[in-house]
């Protein structure tokens, strides 16, 4: 039996970073939860989706305290993943940053605000309910 790759980065001539792995997509999780981190994000939630759906290995979402503090944090979210892998993301939502759409490939962000979050409630729709977000709504 032949052991699977370990994810590394690879830094290509002009520094950029990539993962050359079938970990990639975790590897990108790693990077958009340290980011969300830094930006100090309330009430992160990775949801893992691989074999469930096509669309995206992990579904993380997040909380910003304002209009403002969702923007920032995605904006400097898409300029990390930019940065780190030279893949550009999609965003969704700006200006108005009530729910912002940061789609990074294999991991789709989003960041709500707080009363919008609980609106729509996305954990439950993906049937992942943590106690400690779900007391909260």
């Amino acid at each position: 039996m032949v052991p699977s790759p370990v994810a590394r980065p690879v830094a290509n001539d002009r520094g950029v970073r990539s993962f050359a792995s079938d970990d990639s997509a975790d590897e990108l999780l790693s990077l958009v939860l340290k980011s969300l981190d830094d930006d100090q994000a309330q009430d992160v939630v990775s949801i893992p989706l691989a074999g469930k759906s096509s669309v995206a290995d992990h579904i993380v979402i997040a909380s910003g305290r304002s209009s403002r503090q969702v923007t920032a944090i995605a904006q400097k979210l898409a300029e990390r993943i930019k940065a780190e892998t030279g893949r550009p993301s999609r965003i969704e939502g700006l200006p108005v940053a009530d729910w912002v759409l940061i789609d990074a490939g294999d991991v789709i962000v989003h960041v709500f605000r707080p009363e919008v979050r609980s609106f729509y409630n996305l954990e439950r729709m993906w049937g992942f309910v943590d106690t400690a977000v779900a007391g909260e709504a």
